[in-house]
């Protein structure tokens, strides 16, 4: 065997080895041959890519969390707060995801970006903090929709956290503890109300029953008697008591 043939076979050999691709499950090869795009994608498995007529350009699958950058935002009732989120979305359609955009991680972060700025814009700052799960629904329907082209799928957009200026989180303090004072006068209101209809109701049980009445007075002095006060009771008989509710009723 000459030499010419033993680099012959390695050509061959390492021709070989640069023809077959090994695609991972999560992965797709979009394939250009002579620059012309092949209608299906490549993969998973063995692939082989004929160089250099061909061209592969590998494509993930997984799902990507992309981390939108912190943006100033002010909101419908002009408060100045700061926004970020995040965005879940995964490529569905390899083809496309090459072939309609240069680079499709970089324009949904973009999109994302203007997004959230243009939807949190229109929002008040109340509908911001206590319907922030109406807002995530909102913008994953307009980034799906303007993504949809690209072959890229919006899975979940979530905002993560919203920084409120010091002013209006003192404000914002003082409000709900307001709120809380408010609640509590209420309660206590309520409470007195209960209380009363229950000696109305007590009174009304009692007041056919005379002896009733004495029994519960004598069971109040004994309480009273068994506290460690300084205070002194003298009770006066019922009966004593009656002469006076007597002189009223005349």
């Amino acid at each position: 065997m000459t030499t010419f043939n033993f680099i012959l076979i390695g050509f061959i050999v390492l021709y070989l080895f640069n023809v077959i691709k090994i695609l991972p499950e999560y992965e797709r090869g979009v394939i250009f041959r002579l620059g012309r795009l092949l209608k299906n994608p490549k993969g998973p498995g063995i692939t082989l890519v004929f160089v250099p007529l061909d061209r592969i350009v590998r494509v993930s699958l997984r799902l990507v969390a992309l981390d939108v950058p912190t943006q100033d935002i002010i909101t419908k009732d002009n408060v100045s707060v700061k926004v970020n989120a995040v965005v879940y979305y995964r490529v569905i359609d390899p083809n496309k995801a090459i072939t309609s955009v240069e680079d499709y991680d970089y324009a949904t972060s973009q999109m994302a970006q203007t997004t959230l700025r243009s939807v949190l814009g229109q929002a008040e700052l109340d509908d911001l903090l206590s319907n922030r799960e109406k807002i995530n629904e909102e913008l994953q329907d307009i980034l799906d929709r303007q993504t949809d082209p690209w072959g890229v799928k919006i899975s979940t957009v979530e905002i993560k956290h919203v920084d409120l200026p010091q002013e209006m989180q003192r404000a914002m303090a003082k409000q709900a503890e307001a709120e809380r004072e408010r609640r509590a006068k209420i309660i206590h209101a309520e409470a007195e109300f209960q209380a009363a209809e229950k000696m109305v109701e007590a009174a009304k049980l009692m007041e056919p029953h005379p002896m009733a009445l004495q029994m519960r007075y004598l069971q109040t002095l004994s309480e009273i008697a068994t506290e460690n006060n300084s205070t002194t009771v003298f009770p006066i008989p019922i009966d004593f008591m009656e002469v006076f509710a007597g002189k009223g009723k005349k």
